[in-house]
């Protein structure tokens, strides 16, 4: 196919405007024509990707976040996993630590949100770990907290557009594993998670400059194994245990610090959950029902408090999976 250059268009009346500055070459074969090389395109932000989880497992699978209905296969990861955490800009998605069935590895895996197929070698943490956390803006990614098998307080970055291993950004304010985090384009956000003993504490840091976490305030109750997602203001944690698995959803305005307040309740009381979200509605499910294993996921409209409501199902019950997306509150 012949390219189409824009620059070759002599506009009849200049007054109308100077010339679009970048744009250089439309391709395309119908329907709809994208920038050639313009990797910050921002449309069609829309896709939430769920990976690993039990028992060990590879897949990834995908929802449109504004549609209802269940999971579709995207691929699989590198390296089974479970325990992991990931992250995403809005072109990668990254998971990250975990347990690969006989031992705890450091290994980071990327795949690329917007198309299917399995994931790729991304590099390595900077120590073996499960059960951290992330969070992330279109820049930098941050994984944190875990256990190595003792509970860490060490926070790791990558750059999302360069492969290679992570590099050292500070400490959590208290050593913890089986955390929760959100972010917004400038914060990231921690919060919960075991001492050993349950905490609720919050931690937060400035994403942009490397350093330790200072306090942000307080979840309602101690609890572990929730799920977090966030618009470009508000955080939202789902779920997780405390000790048995309970169905509160709290939230915290992220720009300012403070206790997090009462949100609503999920369909189901939940622990280990995966979640994505949009930057107007969340979706979160799978993980442990104390006993039992979900398949269902739940939506909420992140600035709305009130109850979540029934989105679909994943292709099989599984805990333990994690969820990054193309349009969550870190990439405003």
């Amino acid at each position: 196919m012949s390219e189409f250059r824009i620059d070759q268009i002599k506009s009849q009346d200049a007054s109308r405007g100077p010339n679009v500055a970048g744009i250089t070459t439309f391709t395309g074969t119908s329907g709809i024509v994208m920038p050639s090389g313009d990797t910050n395109y921002r449309g069609g932000r829309d896709r939430g990707l769920f990976g690993g989880g039990y028992n060990t497992l590879k897949t990834i699978e995908y929802i449109t976040i504004s549609t209802l209905g269940d999971t579709v296969n995207f691929g699989e990861l590198n390296v089974g996993r479970r325990n992991q955490t990931s992250c995403s800009s809005e072109i990668r998605g990254v998971w990250s630590g975990g347990w690969n069935g006989s031992a705890i590895i450091n290994s980071i895996d990327f795949v690329t949100i917007r198309s299917t197929g399995d994931a790729f070698d991304f590099g390595d943490l900077n120590q073996t770990i499960q059960l951290p956390t992330a969070f992330s803006n279109n820049i930098r990614g941050i994984m944190g907290g875990g256990s190595t098998p003792l509970a860490s307080d060490v926070l790791d970055f990558i750059t999302f557009t360069s492969t290679g291993n992570a590099s050292n950004f500070g400490d959590l304010t208290l050593a913890r594993q089986n955390l929760y985090a959100v972010a917004s384009t400038t914060r990231g956000i921690v919060a919960g998670g075991l001492t050993p003993a349950r905490t609720n504490v919050i931690d937060y840091v400035t994403i942009a400059s490397t350093g330790d976490a200072k306090d942000f305030g307080d979840c309602s109750a101690p609890k572990d194994g929730s799920a977090g997602l966030a618009s470009a203001t508000r955080g939202v944690f789902c779920c997780g245990r405390a000790p048995g698995a309970v169905d509160t959803i709290e939230y915290i305005t992220m720009a300012s610090k403070g206790v997090a307040e009462d949100f609503g309740n999920a369909t189901d009381g939940r622990v280990s959950l995966g979640a994505v979200c949009s930057l107007t509605r969340g979706v979160f499910g799978g993980g442990y029902l104390d006993p039992g294993v979900d398949i269902d996921l739940d939506y909420l409209t992140i600035a709305t408090t009130g109850d979540a409501l029934n989105f679909g199902d994943l292709t099989a019950g599984r805990y333990n999976l994690t969820g990054c997306s193309d349009a969550h509150g870190g990439l405003g």
